[in-house]
């Protein structure tokens, strides 16, 4: 494993880097709050099968940087899969297998809807993560509505200090909520903690849990992507789905199979959260290589 640094479009994104240079390429990013600690069990045992694995940490995290104070801090699903295409391009990779799971899930279903010939196969946790921003204000069942009591936190300046002030304990208390039967330990929390002290983590969330719902505008420079994201364009590249069966924050996705017009195999992890790649590193890195295997 080795920690590598690249400008890519509007960031010096850092990056977790395993096997060999000459490996097929694989790209795994991490959701929110987490970080590329996600993914180093599931990672060695892709190197082992030939991959050459990178892990980036988004917008917002760790020791990534925006290049520019004058960049605009945006969460939004336009600029997260522009970043990812960018990060490809910095890294000559034209073609690769990702993945992820909530804003990491989110960049390649952006990716792999947008710009298919430059994607393998996709892995995709809870499925299809392409906002649909004009339906954003139908509301859902209670119980999901309580679910995402942190978004509608995150709408408020209240919200904005209390991340700010309160960013570990907001981050362990979603990992808690979000993932009841992961017993995970201080030890284990506390190496992605760091990531959380990106001086651009909370401008970067709380513009992503604002732009979803309509509240702010999004980054002009990435608004050629969003406007065709509204279309809610199809998956067409080969596609493993999956949900975990006790996740806190989603009530699962097998629903969406429309969307996914090529290969596509769902599966439900048991007795795993929304943090599925570290809960499920063995089963993450098979459904990786499954999907794989459906593309070649």
């Amino acid at each position: 494993m080795e920690h590598k640094t690249v400008t890519a479009g509007v960031l010096e994104t850092a990056y977790l880097e395993y096997g060999a240079a000459e490996g097929w390429p694989c790209i795994m990013l991490h959701g929110f709050p987490y970080d590329v600690q996600a993914y180093v069990e599931c990672a060695p045992i892709l190197a082992e099968a030939g991959a050459r694995v990178i892990l980036p940490y988004m917008r917002g995290y760790g020791p990534t940087r925006f290049l520019s104070d004058k960049t605009m801090r945006s969460g939004e699903q336009a600029a997260f899969g522009n970043d990812l295409r960018c990060l490809m391009d910095a890294l000559d990779i034209q073609k690769a297998v990702v993945g992820g799971y909530d804003w990491g899930g989110r960049a390649a279903c952006v990716v792999s809807a947008l710009c298919p010939e430059r994607v393998t196969a996709l892995v995709s946790g809870n499925s299809y993560n392409i906002q649909n921003i004009a339906r954003a204000y139908e509301p859902a069942p209670a119980a999901q509505e309580a679910a995402y009591w942190y978004q509608y936190y995150f709408h408020s300046e209240r919200g904005r200090r209390g991340l700010t002030e309160n960013r570990h304990d907001v981050a362990k208390t979603l990992w808690g909520m979000w993932s009841p039967d992961w017993d995970f330990d201080d030890a284990t929390f506390c190496r992605s903690a760091p990531s959380f002290d990106n001086p651009d983590f909370v401008d970067v969330v709380i513009h992503s849990y604002r732009h979803r719902y309509g509240l702010v505008p999004g980054d002009p420079a990435v608004a050629h992507i969003e406007t065709q994201l509204t279309a809610q364009p199809p998956i067409t590249v080969p596609a493993v789905t999956i949900d975990g069966s006790s996740d806190g924050v989603n009530t699962g996705t097998a629903h969406h199979g429309k969307r996914f017009t090529g290969p596509r195999e769902h599966r439900v992890f048991d007795k795993t959260g929304h943090n599925m790649p570290q809960e499920r590193p063995h089963d993450w890195a098979q459904a990786v290589l499954d999907a794989r295997a459906f593309a070649i």
